[in-house]
This record gives structure tokens, C-alpha cells and sequence, in this order.
């Protein structure tokens, strides 16, 4: 009974060892996120792993994590210095906002566009590096693609921002040494949501027969590119949009 339950193909022990995972990739990202410049870099590398995990096909956490870190540094941090920006300019407005409360219409409706425009950034930034990870495309399109599937799939939107929420709540006011969990535990969950949905946009055509042959492979969307395996190519090809 003790051996089936400690056993290495026992869901339970399976799930146990992604948590572990988890906790290490959390460690991994917390770290290459201390330049804070790396940060849009380390969080796509950890989406590139946990999407892995989610579809059970990981291998070595600390070798994926690092190439998928350095494959991704320009294209990542680009994009990560565009949120970085536009987050520290929703701050500041937040702020100004905040000690100007006015009861008039037009107060009432700067704030209105203004908690649009914070929505909109949530979802993009919940969305944008799980697509860097697994997609490569224009830093335009990926803004777009961005907002469009978290529009689209508002469900999955929704869990993904609960999970973050119950983390926040979790390490702020409940359990702080939690944090060890952290955007590695977040990412993971968010990477099982995710995971459907990103397959969705490999639509099935008449190449199947080979995909089926060769399960290593996926077909690219129109106007999208999925980086190659990695036991193929150290390089994602091909650039579009969905």
C-alpha cells in the first residue's frame, strides 16, 4: 500500500513533485528577477517551464529555465520595459487621482477610464509572457494577442487573477513564509488554465497526419510561430500574428 502511494507514477507524488518544481523555479525567478531588467525575461522562462509541466513534459527544470532565459532576453525585456513603464505611469496616475477626489463628472469619468486602462494592463501582463514563452511574434502583436485572448476568455481570466489574489492574500495577511510559493506556484496553476487555450491556436488542417507521426511537433497557427523543440532547434522561427 506504502509503495503505491510513494510510488513515482502515483498522481499524488507526481503533483507533490511539480509543487516541488515550483518552489525551485520560484527560487530561480526571484533571483534572475533582481536586476528588475531581467524580470520580464526571468517570468517568460518560467512560463516556459511550467507550460512544460503542465503538458507533462519537462525535463531538466534549471537547463530549460536558462536557455529559455537567454533565448528570450532581448525580446522579453523589451516588452518587460514597456509594462515596466506604462505600470509605473498607472501608478502615478492612481496616486493623483486618489488625493484628487472630486465629486464631479468629470472625475468620475478620468476614474472610469482609468480602472479600464489598469483592467486592460492586468490582463496583458497575465497573458504576454505565457504567449512569449510558448509563441514568437512583433512586440505589437503580442500586446494585442494579449488583451484579445484575455477578452476572449474571460473565465480563464478571471481564475488566473483569483489565484494571483489568493497568493497576494495568502502571503500579506495569512501565512508570510508562503512567499516561497510564490509567481512559481502562480505560474504553475495559471500554466494548467493556459494550456488548452494555447493549443487552441494550432487549429487542425490537413498536416495532421504528419503531427500525429511525429507528436514532438505542433502545427502553427496562421500568423503565429511556436518555438521549436528544444531537442530541434535552440531558436524559435517564423513571426505573425493569430
Amino acid at each position: 500500500m506504502l509503495q503505491e502511494i510513494f510510488s513515482p507514477d502515483n498522481r499524488v507524488m507526481i503533483f507533490i513533485t511539480k509543487i516541488v518544481y515550483s518552489v525551485y523555479l520560484n527560487i530561480l525567478w526571484f533571483i534572475c528577477c533582481i536586476p528588475i531588467v531581467t524580470a520580464g525575461a526571468s517570468t517568460t522562462a518560467l512560463f516556459y517551464v511550467t507550460l512544460k509541466m503542465a503538458k507533462n513534459e519537462e525535463g531538466s527544470i534549471t537547463v530549460q529555465f536558462f536557455r529559455a532565459f537567454r533565448q528570450n532576453f532581448k525580446y522579453a525585456t523589451k516588452v518587460w520595459l514597456i509594462m515596466l513603464a506604462v505600470g509605473v505611469v498607472l501608478g502615478i496616475d492612481g496616486y493623483v487621482l486618489y488625493h484628487m477626489r472630486f465629486e464631479n463628472a468629470l472625475w468620475t469619468v478620468v476614474t472610469a477610464v482609468f480602472l479600464v486602462a489598469v483592467a486592460a494592463y492586468l490582463i496583458i501582463a497575465m497573458y504576454i509572457f505565457p504567449l512569449m514563452a510558448r509563441f514568437d511574434n512583433t512586440v505589437r502583436r503580442t500586446f494585442l494577442n494579449s488583451i484579445i485572448l484575455g477578452m476572449r476568455f474571460l473565465y480563464c481570466t478571471a481564475l488566473m487573477a483569483l489565484i494571483y489574489f489568493v497568493m497576494a492574500v495568502i502571503v500579506i495577511n495569512i501565512f508570510t513564509p508562503a512567499i516561497v510559493f510564490g509567481e512559481g506556484l502562480c505560474a504553475f496553476f495559471c500554466s494548467y488554465l493556459l494550456t488548452r487555450i494555447l493549443e487552441m491556436l494550432a487549429p487542425k488542417n490537413e498536416e495532421d497526419e504528419a503531427s500525429e507521426e511525429n507528436p514532438d511537433t505542433e502545427e502553427i497557427p496562421e500568423g503565429m510561430s511556436e518555438e521549436m523543440p528544444e531537442e530541434n532547434s535552440d531558436a524559435k522561427e517564423l513571426t505573425g500574428k493569430i
